[in-house]
């Protein structure tokens, strides 16, 4: 019921939308788009601004404005980070449609002028809790294996923690890592990671823009509790053929775009692959005949984009976009045969549709699949694992430009989800003996949005907006409503302060044994016993910036409480459990902390400095005895220092520092022994403290960068240079006790071991450009 009635709402307003130009006839409406000269690209969050008064607009995430000026004659000014700056004088007497093309300052970190703009922005958006990253500001962060990783450069930000050492998988504010959403084009990323975790899925080359929201999220995302991380890919150089790559030492990457009837439309495609399973069997074939060797596995991934777009008419813009990646392990000694197999899927079809100078639509058909497959084959027996998750997507957002004071937004979706979780089959080659169970649920997740950014004021602006969301599976149906505030009181030219308050529900939940995410973590939908998690989050934090200095500060507070948490009771056998369902517990958690980030874009020295101080705990009935303890990612102290610093044209050099505090984790704090009088054996029983209590050593790294640049005559190419953990500081990624027997097998003592992953790493890539 709730559901229908916010359909019904938006219903609504879209026919009270419609007939809204009534009310403005005496004044003028511009709109249009704003592009890259050089490629045709849209640029979204680019400002159009009208010289000498506090009116202007916001490009939409498609690079759509509309603003609405009076009936003199003005000048607008068109700004974007990294562009140089235009102005027009435009008629106020009459509507128009304009095409603004920003020509980027230069390829140089150093040649790109930031305008206030940015600033600016920070200090005039309601939008609290999210961080933006350019994408030529992440290539010259250094990374493990020299491969750019924008994840990894996310999790240097405050409030992104890192799932462990290496890893691709991230926690925001408290929440544990199925609680983020991640979009790749409007397509649902269900597993982000390659490399069991080491990379993630997005290969920089295809990417345009990432945007990571921790809270005040935007009334047009659900589905999660802790965040949404946006990440949209190139549309493709409308203007000529182009190429990119690069060859690094475990992975090389290519990417061509160019024009589709030039003007009109584009395409992009890029390719990426890992090529480890290349030296392995080189290695396996040269010691065939040597029966010490121990047999490496194969291994590679590989991830394949694509996107095209044309301009059917003025009014009407069609885009498609897919990705397909895959991990691929195997082992095969003769005898014993392993392959594991895991990767995504997605593909978008979008539609833009201009009604008129007010009222944009992106309608959106979307397909995601995620699927992993373990094959054992031991002699004569084999067994196949498997796990299954996938979308059909449909969707309709609607941009309403009132007036300079109000824009609004509104739309619904409809997902239709089909889950697989843990499947086996197997037997002999014979038939004598087989087994076989797969589970199949299916469920619909239904949202509906609208929301408004009102200008109250010079000084007090509000986005509020209001979603219901609803899921059905079977004979159960779960709805809710979920209310979004983000307020914005400027104190002065150079100072805001912002408060957000959110709430969200989660229909599907990823339960995971690991402390750490891995391909084999299983998703499961809400159900009569299971049900949907909650979540409310209240934000606080001001924004002071330094114009002159062209230097942000920004501190932010935050307390989230978290419903229906899910986790495995101890021992829980995942796979051969047809009723895995009531191996559920459930709880409550919650987490709260401050978050405090100087950064700095422009000149020689660019980089930021972020801290975040924080708390997660979690409650569970069936857990520790009922008491609460720390979640397994809850880390008190994160500190980050990334600096980049511009040498010359051809030379910069970039580091980063990362300290943490340890995660909680749990070992034996004692033990005792019982004697077998009939083995004569003894037997060492731990004891173990409260869940979580005890805490791993602090963690540091340093890490450096180095690029050189080259300007051959077919383009421009770079050598970047990275040395990962640069102090080879010996992290303990594991801790553990090991037994120390007596000449008679009887333990005498046990003493605790560390794992570490990676010492000093340093790797080189060749980038290029034609």
């Amino acid at each position: 019921m709730q559901f229908r009635l916010g359909l019904t709402y938006v219903l609504l307003i879209i026919v009270f939308l419609g007939s809204g130009n009534l009310l403005l006839a005496q004044k003028s409406t511009i709109n249009g788009y704003v592009r890259d000269k050089s490629t045709g690209e849209s640029l979204a969050g680019a400002s159009i601004l009208v010289d000498k008064t506090t009116t202007g607009a916001i490009t939409n995430a498609y690079g759509y404005f509309s603003l609405t000026i009076g009936s003199d004659s003005c000048n607008l000014k068109v700004q974007y980070l990294g562009y140089r700056t235009i102005e027009q004088k435009v008629s106020g007497n009459q509507n128009r449609q304009l095409l603004f093309e920003l020509e980027p300052e230069g390829t140089n970190l150093e040649e790109i002028v930031v305008t206030d703009n940015r600033l600016e922005s920070m200090i005039n958006q309601t939008q609290m809790s999210v961080n933006s990253l350019q994408m030529q500001q992440v290539k010259q962060v250094p990374v493990i294996f020299g491969e750019v990783d924008l994840i990894k450069v996310l999790q240097l930000m405050p409030g992104v923690l890192a799932n462990s050492e290496g890893n691709a998988g991230f926690y925001v504010r408290g929440g544990s890592s199925d609680q983020n959403l991640i979009l790749l084009d409007e397509a649902v990323v269900y597993n982000a990671s390659h490399l069991f975790g080491f990379f993630s899925v997005f290969n920089s080359d295809a990417v345009k823009g990432v945007d990571l929201y921790k809270g005040g999220f935007p009334a047009k995302f659900g589905g999660r509790l802790s965040s949404v991380l946006d990440v949209k890919m190139k549309e493709g150089n409308q203007k000529k053929f182009s190429g990119s790559g690069g060859i690094g030492l475990i992975a090389s990457r290519l990417t061509l775009e160019g024009p589709i009837n030039k003007g009109k439309g584009s395409y992009i495609i890029s390719g990426r692959r890992t090529y480890l399973d290349v030296f392995t069997r080189m290695l396996n074939k040269a010691n065939v005949k040597n029966e010490s060797w121990n047999r490496i596995p194969d291994y590679y991934f590989y991830d394949f984009n694509l996107k095209a777009n044309y301009l059917v008419t003025e009014k009407d813009h069609i885009f498609l976009s897919g990705y397909f990646g895959k991990d691929k392990f195997g082992f095969d000694d003769g005898l014993f045969n392993f392959s594991f197999d895991w990767g995504n899927k997605t593909g978008t079809l979008r539609w833009n549709h201009i009604f008129n100078n007010k009222l944009f639509l992106n309608t959106t058909a979307i397909y995601s699949d995620y699927t992993y497959e373990i094959n054992n084959r031991l002699n004569e027996f084999k067994i196949n694992l498997s796990s299954q998750v996938k979308d059909l997507n449909f969707k309709m957002d609607f941009d309403y430009f009132y007036n300079d004071k109000h824009t609004i937004k509104f739309g619904f979706q409809s997902v239709y989800h089909t889950l697989r979780p843990g499947g086996f089959n197997g037997g002999s080659d014979d038939g004598t003996f087989s087994f076989k169970q797969q589970i199949s649920l299916f469920g619909t997740e239904w949202g509906a949005y609208v929301q408004d950014d009102w200008e109250i004021n010079s000084r007090l602006k509000a986005n509020y907006g209001f979603r219901v969301s609803a899921y059905s599976q079977k004979d159960t149906l779960y709805a809710g409503p979920e209310p979004r505030l983000n307020l914005r009181y400027k104190v002065n030219e150079t100072i805001a302060l912002k408060a957000s308050y959110t709430r969200m529900f989660q229909y599907l939940h990823l339960v995971s044994n690991s402390s750490i995410s891995l391909p084999t973590d299983i998703w499961f939908p809400s159900t009569k016993r299971l049900k949907p998690q909650k979540g409310d989050q209240v934000s606080a934090g001001m924004v002071k910036v330094f114009k002159k200095q062209n230097v942000s500060i920004t501190t932010e507070f935050y307390y989230k409480w978290l419903k229906n948490q899910v986790e495995y009771r101890e021992g829980t056998q995942v796979f051969f459990n047809p009723e895995l369902e009531k191996e559920f517990v459930f709880g409550k958690g919650w987490s709260y902390g401050g978050e405090f980030l100087i950064e700095k874009q422009e000149g020689k020295l660019t980089g930021w400095i972020s801290y975040t101080l924080s708390w997660s705990k979690r409650q569970f009935e069936d857990l520790n005895f009922g008491k609460p303890y720390f979640a397994k990612f809850d880390r008190r102290h994160n500190l980050n220092l990334v600096g980049i610093y511009s040498v010359s044209k051809r030379i910069s050099l970039s580091g980063t520092f990362v300290l943490n505090s340890g995660n909680p984790y749990s070992l034996p704090v004692g033990r005792y022994t019982i004697f077998d009088p009939a083995t004569q054996n003894f037997t060492v029983v731990p004891v173990f403290p409260e869940r979580n209590s005890l805490r791993m050593p602090l963690y540091h790294r340093l890490d450096l960068g180095l690029i050189w640049k080259f300007k051959p005559k077919w383009g421009e190419s770079d050598l970047t240079f990275s040395v990962y953990n640069a102090l080879n500081r010996r992290n303990p990624y594991l801790i553990y006790f090991e037994q120390i027997n007596d000449s008679n097998g009887n333990p005498t003592k046990f003493e605790a071991r560390q794992i570490s992953l990676f010492p000093i790493i340093p790797a080189i890539t060749f980038n290029f450009k034609f």
